[in-house]
């Protein structure tokens, strides 16, 4: 791709970019939702100025659709998944254990990794990360070699939807090429007092990739786009793009069926905090034809004359009273449409429930989460399997796990592997997979060169 065209964007980007931020804002909420609160609360037709500022100073944002996102990007990985690898490359497995306990070269874990593009996906709908080797110069002549020169540490590189701006899919829906732009702002040294902004563009196709680079100063002078690195990226032996991406159903895309409503929320929360807090303030009314000048009370004055009369037009009943039940059920429709109305905690949900119903309660969200995991599960296998091949280690790669999310789960699967075993199948085989399945799900939290080692201390067991 030419340096003229690096910088294009794709049509659905330049329609998305702004839903993004928005969706961004709505997650993360606290201080930065409070500083872009003028895009999100509502001014009133003829409102004055003042007030609308005020107003604005006083905003608060109730952040449920944000602890939605959080609880399922956890309770998805709760249990994190269980990797089996099998095959006599033992360099291939060590490297795997590492890379499962370090993904991304900054200690990031394997599950916390994707736990964290699980996130992404709900709030986006779609998460990127490329598998990237160590760029090198020089060849080399043999497999131990390359591992001594750490050319084959693969490792995982995320980049949000904001920054992935241009595309191509061939007919299949595999990626053709793509650009993605980031940028930061660097000093050339500590005792520089100038902060530059380094824009740069990566382009990936089938076998190759180009680095593109661009610095702007304080002024906002922007120099030339240079090309700072190109060759075959670690991949290329595949044919195929190393950025891979996470994406979900419109259904089960959580921001964007909670975000209208969460945006409805914050304006009707915030209209009634609003005259709440006014109502605490006696206004003064002033009787009299004669002009009036003079200060009083702590809010503003009402002036009428001697035979004028004043009043307020509301729905018949409380305006007030009918304005916090709306908010209740707009956090309940919250809740409901993401699937998660047993969290909601209003009075729609009872505050005692049996073990049966909270079961049943929890049924759809628990389907909800299954799917999450298979998106996960399907990610992880993706990336290990693409790697295995680029390293050509020769493994069996196995993801499995992420489909129970309550400890009392793991009870009821032992007592099924239990009658299961009771039916007496003459099959090792089938013996020694639910073994397997058994222990790796109970230990899924320790590291996974101990889970490999009990893998084979069962296949030893079936040997013998």
């Amino acid at each position: 791709m030419s340096m003229q065209y690096i910088n294009r964007e794709h049509p659905e980007y330049a329609a998305r970019k702004a839903v993004w931020r928005r969706y961004s804002d709505l997650y993360r909420g606290g201080e930065i939702f409070r500083t872009n609160a003028s895009e999100y609360l509502v001014r009133r037709g003829k409102e004055p100025g003042a007030v609308y500022l005020e107003r604005l100073g006083r905003v608060f944002y109730e952040n449920y659709v944000g602890s939605i996102i959080d609880w399922y990007a956890a309770t998805a990985l709760k249990r994190e998944p269980v990797l089996q690898f099998e095959g006599s490359n033992e360099s291939g497995i060590e490297f795997f254990n590492q890379l499962i306990r370090d993904s991304d070269l900054q200690g990031t874990s394997l599950a916390e990794f994707f736990r964290q593009r699980l996130t992404q996906t709900l709030v986006y709908g779609r998460a990127f990360f490329a598998v990237e080797f160590p760029r090198a110069t020089g060849a080399v002549t043999s497999r131990a070699e390359e591992d001594a020169s750490g050319r084959s540490r693969a490792y995982l590189v995320d980049y949000a939807p904001e920054d992935v701006i241009n595309w191509s899919y061939d007919a299949s829906g595999n990626l053709e090429w793509i650009v993605i732009r980031t940028s930061n702002l660097k000093q050339a040294s500590v005792t520089d007092a100038e902060w530059r902004r380094e824009v740069r563009w990566v382009y990936y196709d089938r076998e190759t990739f180009r680095l593109y680079s661009q610095e702007a100063n304080e002024g906002g002078t922007n120099g030339t786009i240079d090309l700072v690195a190109e060759g075959r990226h670690g991949l290329a032996a595949q044919h195929r793009v190393p950025v891979f991406e996470m994406k979900v159903s419109e259904g089960l895309w959580l921001m964007n069926k909670a975000s209208l409503l969460q945006l409805e929320h914050f304006n009707k929360s915030n209209a009634l905090a609003w005259a709440l807090t006014m109502g605490l303030f006696a206004m003064p009314v002033v009787y009299s034809d004669k002009e009036w000048n003079q200060l009083a009370g702590e809010s503003y004055y009402l002036q009428l004359g001697q035979q004028d009369r004043f009043g307020w037009t509301e729905p018949e009943g409380h305006v007030f009273q009918i304005a916090a039940e709306n908010l209740e059920r707009l956090k309940d429709e919250i809740y409901r449409v993401c699937y998660a109305m047993n969290q909601a905690g209003g009075s729609q949900v009872s505050t005692v429930q049996s073990g049966v119903s909270k079961q049943r309660d929890f049924g759809v969200t628990q389907e909800i989460l299954r799917y999450y995991g298979d998106t996960v599960k399907d990610a992880i296998r993706q990336v290990l399997e693409a790697v295995n091949t680029a390293r050509q280690d020769g493994l069996l790669i196995d993801v499995s796990g992420m489909d129970e999310f309550d400890i009392g789960d793991f009870g009821t699967e032992l007592d099924d592997a239990k009658r299961l075993l009771d039916l007496n199948i003459q099959s090792d085989t089938m013996k020694k997979q639910l073994f397997k399945r058994l222990a790796l799900k109970y230990f899924c939290d320790i590291r996974q060169d101990v889970k490999n080692q009990i893998v084979a201390e069962i296949d030893e067991s079936f040997q013998t």
